[in-house]
Parts: C-alpha cells; structure tokens; sequence
C-alpha cells in the first residue's frame, strides 16, 4: 500500500516537472524575466480585496521568499515557475510525512521525514545553481582575455560580447546572449550587466560590471582594464584553489569522523543482528539514538562553519 502511494506521487512528480519544463516553456519563462522591469512600482487606487487562490502566490512573492526562490532557479539554470516547484515540494513532503508514519508510527519522525523530502527539490537547486556559478567562473578569464583582443582589433563592446556568445557554451554563453537581448530592446549596457551580475553573483564578474559603468561615465582605455581584470581573477582563482587544497584533509576528516558512528551501527547490525536492537525497539534506546544523531549533525555542522574561510 504504501509503495504504491509513493510510486503514485513521484510519477504525479515526474509527468508534472516535465510537462512544465519544455522547451516552449522555458523560452516563454526567460521572454517574461526579460521584459520584466527591475523595479516593478505598483500603485493601487482600488480598494483592498480578499485575496483568490491566484492571488495567493502573488502575496507570498511579496515577502521575498518566493522571490529568492525564483532568483535561485534563475541562477541555476532551471527556467520554470515558482508555483511548479511548490507543488513539487508539498507533493513531496505529503509522501514523506505519509511515508515516515508508515514506517516509524511516531509525528516526530513523520514530520522529519516529509521535512527531508520536501528539501530534495531545494537542495537539487542550490547543487545546480553552485555548479553552475563554478562553471561560470572557470570561463570568464578566458572570455575576458577575448574580449580584450576584440576591443584591441577595435571592435565595440557589443561586437566583443557577441563573439563570446558564438564561442562559448553555456552557462556564459547564455547568460551574454541575455545581455545582449536586453540591449537589443532598449536597456542601456551597464544596466543589462547589472542584471547579470544579479543572475551570476560571482565577484569576479563585479569588476567587470564596474570596468564597464566606469568607462561608460569617464571614458578610458577597456582593453587594458580588461586585460588586468583577466589577471586579477586568474590570481583570485588560484587564490581559491590553495585555500581548497590547504583544507582538503580537515574537511575529509570531519566527513570521516561523522560518518563513522553510522558505519559502524551498519557493520555491526550486518555482523550480529540482535546487538542493535535495543537502539530501535528500546525507548531508552531509541532516545539514546536520536540524542546520538542530533550530535553528530550538529558536529558536522560546527565542522563545516570552522572550516569556512572568507576572503
């Protein structure tokens, strides 16, 4: 019974996901983020309505989450609505909470489980969206360096930014298209690079964005600013790449030491079955184990946060 209810919601998932993610779909979603101004200003002379059911993600929109949250799918590359996604996550957290009563037949696990479940479609979000801006930054340098080469040849800023469209892949092919769309329909250049630096918050490409607001109100040579802006991010980058290296073995040993404790619960109930069994069919057993989980998560967390590095 309970497989068939967990089948049922993932193909309800699946045909939904891909019924909304074609292709026409994508383009209608980038032609709507395109044409949307960055600044919406909306003044209401009408009198205050009860809000309808299509009404209620527009009020939701307005406290940023949702917001943030189209923002995120933007940035990772996923070009669907925001109301496609949450029916994603509830459907989600619906066959998790189903599924952690069936199994454990406690709330408490219940509602971690459907908790856990519904964090799925987030996660697989900030995992594309983290790709995704790495993948960004490995081609900018190399996109600088033939954007300088452009401006030298003495092409304009605009000749450059189609030539690294035509000669790069995605994702910073993509998002220079989106530019240069932008500019094709009437928004200044260093406006449309600010808009991209808000789909790619990536540091490296800021000094780009204020080469080209700079010398758009000053005047200067951009050939040479970009030159050494390709320099400054290639140091950056290699920067980045020993402080990873430096804290390779601290951040392997803390993967280690908290995944040990659930190595060994698994080794020991494959080896003698009957010697774990007071850990789940105990109560004070299986309040030891919860205090034991809540601590490792809590460890590994800790780990992490000290072997963040901000530079």
């Amino acid at each position: 019974m309970a497989t068939g209810i967990f089948a049922l919601v993932f193909m309800t998932v699946l045909v939904f996901s891909s019924r909304r993610g074609t292709e026409v779909e994508q383009q209608r979603e980038v032609a709507r983020r395109l044409t949307r101004p960055a600044d919406e200003i909306e003044i209401d002379v009408m009198r205050k309505q009860r809000p309808t059911e299509g009404q209620l993600l527009s009020v939701l929109y307005n406290f940023n989450l949702l917001r943030k949250l189209e923002e995120s799918m933007w940035q990772a590359g996923l070009y669907m609505r925001v109301g496609d996604i949450l029916l994603v996550i509830v459907l989600l957290f619906g066959a998790g909470l189903f599924g952690g009563n069936v199994f454990f037949h406690q709330m408490w696990f219940a509602l971690g489980t459907g908790l856990l479940m519904a964090s799925i479609p987030l996660a697989y979000i900030s995992f594309r969206k983290k790709l995704r801006l790495r993948q960004f930054g490995a081609q900018l340098p190399f996109a600088l360096d033939l954007i300088k080469s452009s401006l030298e040849a003495g092409h304009s800023l605009q000749r450059a930014l189609q030539v690294v469209v035509s000669e790069f892949a995605d994702p910073l092919a993509t998002e220079f298209r989106t530019v240069l769309e932008q500019n094709r329909i009437g928004l200044p250049l260093p406006r449309a690079l600010e808009d991209l630096l808000k789909r790619v918050p990536e540091d490296d490409l800021r000094l780009l964005v204020v080469a080209v607001k700079v010398q758009t109100e000053v005047g200067s040579s951009l050939a040479q600013i970009v030159g050494r802006l390709s320099e400054i991010v290639r140091i950056r980058q290699r920067l980045r790449l020993q402080i990873k290296a430096l804290t390779a073995q601290s951040r392997l040993g803390g993967i280690i030491v908290g995944s040990l404790p659930a190595v060994v619960l698994v080794i020991f109930s494959l080896i003698q079955p009957g010697y774990s069994d007071k850990l789940f069919y105990d109560p004070t057993g299986q309040k030891i184990l919860k205090f034991a989980v809540g601590s490792d998560v809590l460890a590994l967390l800790t780990i992490r946060r000290l072997l963040r590095v901000n530079y």
